[in-house]
């Protein structure tokens, strides 16, 4: 587990107080992912869809840098000196298409702040070879 995933796990769990309300904001995030399933996936590469991408240790990743994946130009050059964290999925999540003007990404987004929080509690227990520490 990276730094980074503990400390952000770390964090969400000082936000919300207890380590149930913890376990009860990954299972609301879980929920909220099912809106993902089609085009993302979690878990064992064995369920992976090969052309698009994975979350498995989406934050501190960069945007657009996974191999073998045909990534929008646009979002090839917004991901250039970024990472995934908390703030920059918040507002790519509120809105996909204003985020990254000429991403390939069809969702329109979430508008509800307790479902990006939720979402981002459920996709930060997924390591990046997809072992799940909940």
């Amino acid at each position: 587990m990276t730094i980074r995933r503990l400390l952000f796990i770390f964090a969400l769990i000082a936000s919300t107080g207890s380590v149930a309300a913890q376990d009860d904001l990954v299972a609301a995030g879980e929920k909220v992912f099912v809106k993902h399933e089609l085009c993302h996936r979690v878990g064992p590469p064995t369920k992976f869809v090969k052309s698009t991408p994975h979350l498995n240790g989406l934050l501190g990743r960069r945007p657009g840098s996974l191999p073998n994946i045909k990534y929008s130009e646009a979002l090839v050059a917004f991901g250039h000196d970024k990472v995934w964290d908390e703030a920059t999925l918040t507002t790519f999540l509120h809105d996909p298409q204003g985020v990254v003007k000429g991403t390939k990404m069809a969702f329109f987004g979430l508008t509800k702040d307790e479902e990006i929080k939720a979402l981002l509690a459920y996709l930060a227990t997924f390591d990046r070879d997809g072992m799940t520490s909940k």
